[in-house]
């Protein structure tokens, strides 16, 4: 069968350019058997699978401190009114006060299970910094001071107790909260990334349900075929997810890459285990995977 590239090659630049991600998504009708049979999707989870169940790197992920949610925290209530909401989505913020100027070396993030794990800790004007990147004209958010505390926050092990800088804003009688711990360096996959199976890398991780027996994903799909579709694996020690195309239609196609949220239910709860991704072989970040995510580090 001869292969028409058109389509292929247009979606595979734009999603390269547009979302910085290694992988191809899912093109020709060449392609559209090996997707719809699962069998090389489903090989490669496996072997995804296989090399990290029970590796030191699946080790080391199960003993360290990942972030799998948002670092900051909004003031009790949420923020009032448009230009305050408008301040927080474009991170613009102005300093009226002074901020600690030292942090101890370290702090306590604990688990429900009764796990801890002491990591270092940012200093407070490294916080503030991650929240006030832009320097914009417009509406801002004015910090007056700064306090350690604690808040909890969503990882890979479920949720903890973790050090937090509690930014005082002007106008809120509760505090902004902002992650101080450091998450754990993430460990090097034992696997290989893939470029050449069928569907593409997952763009991030969204959410992780309370009872963590479901994920919600976001995947790529093209113009010309009917959304993307997310398998899993569940071996003991890992949840290994492959994003592919439903249906996707042979010949040219318009130059557009769609994003989609997709929730997967899991057998049982993903508890400790790694989540992966079946095509890059690494854990899924919770935000975007070349962005501010808190999860690496």
């Amino acid at each position: 069968m001869r292969i028409r590239a058109s389509r292929t090659t247009v979606l595979l630049a734009l999603v390269a350019a547009s979302v910085t991600v290694a992988g191809t998504l899912s093109g020709c009708g060449s392609e559209k058997k090996e997707a719809a049979d699962g069998s090389e999707v489903g090989d490669r989870a496996r072997q995804v699978a296989a090399a990290w169940d029970g590796s030191n790197a699946a080790g080391a992920w199960q003993h360290g401190y990942f972030p799998m949610g948002e670092a900051v925290q909004l003031p009790k209530g949420g923020l009032r009114g448009h230009a305050d909401q408008r301040a927080y989505r474009n991170e613009t913020y102005i300093l009226r006060g002074e901020l600690p100027a030292t942090a101890p070396k370290g702090g306590r993030v604990t688990w429900a299970n009764g796990g801890s794990l002491t990591r270092p800790l940012a200093e407070a004007d490294k916080a503030y910094k991650a929240l006030a990147r832009a320097r914009v004209d417009g509406p801002h958010l004015t910090v007056t001071g700064a306090k350690l505390g604690r808040m909890t926050l969503p990882t890979s092990r479920g949720p903890a107790k973790v050090p937090a800088w509690l930014f005082t804003l002007e106008g809120y009688d509760s505090p902004l909260k902002r992650a101080a711990a450091i998450p754990s360096k993430l460990p090097a996959p034992p696997v290989e990334p893939v470029r050449d199976l069928p569907g593409g890398p997952l763009d991030q991780l969204v959410r992780i349900a309370a009872d963590r027996r479901a994920v919600t994903v976001v995947a790529l799909h093209g113009a010309c075929d009917d959304g993307p579709k997310v398998d899993v694996l569940e071996t003991r020690g890992s949840v290994v997810l492959s994003a592919s195309v439903k249906n996707p239609e042979e010949g040219d196609c318009t130059k557009q890459a769609k994003k989609r949220r997709v929730t997967v239910r899991l057998e049982r709860p993903l508890g400790d285990r790694v989540l992966l991704d079946a095509h890059t072989g690494r854990p899924l970040a919770y935000g975007q995977p070349q962005g501010p995510s808190p999860s690496w580090s």
